[in-house]
């Protein structure tokens, strides 16, 4: 739960006992000119991190743990807070501890980029775990959750976009400290060797890591600045269909994936595994008020008891390959993604 930020353990002026006064004020020069302020952006696209197999190589990147939860934007606007998805739609109300945090910081005005996370006993950030504490697809809200802010790109009335991330991340710093454990934290930057911080990340069970250009400015869309390299491949997938079973969790012996390909759904595989026992039955309903008789796939497969739906539910996946036929190797189901997070379905181009 949110707590009250702390008091300094120790008088902010030190122990001295002689009286400390500022230095007196100067009236300004009117020749002077006034720093102009910026309007504040209504929303900011956000910049996306591009898929590498491997880590960059250089001393212009500097890394950061990549989080598995929700891409939200922070705006603290003299109205008050909103906090916007990856999509540009309204989640405030199903965050309360992270806008009560937002209020709390001592700024007037500022556009935090982030990720809402819940963490597990190791520390480590978990989707599922995420989903849980919002009472599913489309649930209320979640106490839980806390934002690990890795950007800045509004703050007191100067748009930062066009500025370093070097420069960028100084102010942040300023305003997030490393060492505050509130309901927004800081995404610390990590001094390390690429492969070096990636193998240990995968040793911890994490997702991966993201390596940033310290010198670009903030771009919308997906442009090469922000990279991401992946412990274990995760992405969305249509659910095209399931197969009944007496005894799995769910009645759901396996669901049926499917990426896009143009505008056709093309079969990727199937996934049987990393449904929890309430989750398994939640989805177990949405699917049966989705069914059709004929499948959206090509699909020549020998499974029985196939169920086929409407591609309206999009799947979470982890998997650690393909296969030479184009099929998911050893997936795993981690939850539902939701259309106003920007869902989107593996593009098989």
């Amino acid at each position: 739960m949110t707590t009250s930020p702390r008091k300094p353990s120790k008088p902010l002026l030190g122990g001295s006992e002689a009286p400390l006064h500022s230095r007196p004020r100067r009236r300004r020069d009117p020749a002077q000119p006034n720093l102009p302020l910026d309007p504040m952006p209504a929303r900011i696209e956000p910049c996306l991190a591009l898929l590498k197999a491997k880590p960059p190589k250089g001393d212009d990147w500097i890394y950061e743990i990549k989080w598995d939860g929700y891409r939200l934007a922070v705006h603290i606007e003299p109205k008050g807070v909103r906090i916007l998805t990856h999509g540009g739609h309204d989640w405030t109300d199903r965050f309360p501890a992270i806008k009560q945090a937002a209020l709390w910081l001592p700024v007037g005005t500022v556009i935090l980029d982030g990720e809402a996370v819940v963490l597990d006993e190791q520390g480590r950030s978990d989707f599922g775990l995420l989903q849980q504490s919002l009472g599913g697809r489309g649930g209320t809200k979640s106490s839980d959750a806390i934002f690990m802010a890795f950007d800045l790109l509004y703050f007191d009335g100067h748009d930062l976009r066009n500025s370093e991330l070097s420069m960028r991340r100084h102010l942040l710093e300023d305003l997030v400290p490393a060492a505050e454990l509130g309901d927004i934290r800081l995404s610390e930057e990590i001094e390390a060797d690429g492969d070096v911080l990636l193998r240990i990340a995968c040793e911890h069970g994490l997702e991966g890591i993201i390596a940033k250009d310290r010198n670009s400015t903030y771009r919308s869309g997906r442009g090469g600045e922000w990279l991401k390299i992946k412990c274990i491949q995760s992405d969305g997938f249509a659910i095209v269909g399931y197969e009944k079973s007496t005894v799995a969790r769910g009645h759901i012996g396996s669901l049926l994936l499917a990426g896009r390909k143009g505008d056709d759904l093309i079969y990727v595989g199937s996934v049987g595994t990393g449904f929890k026992e309430k989750d398994a039955w939640a989805l177990r309903d949405m699917m049966d008020s989705i069914t059709q008789k004929t499948p959206v796939i090509k699909y020549a497969g020998a499974r029985k008891n196939v169920v086929w739906l409407q591609p309206t539910l999009i799947a979470e996946i982890e998997y650690r390959a393909w296969t030479d036929d184009g099929k998911l190797r050893h997936a795993s189901y981690k939850g539902l993604r939701e259309v106003q997070d920007n869902a989107a379905i593996y593009d098989l181009e």
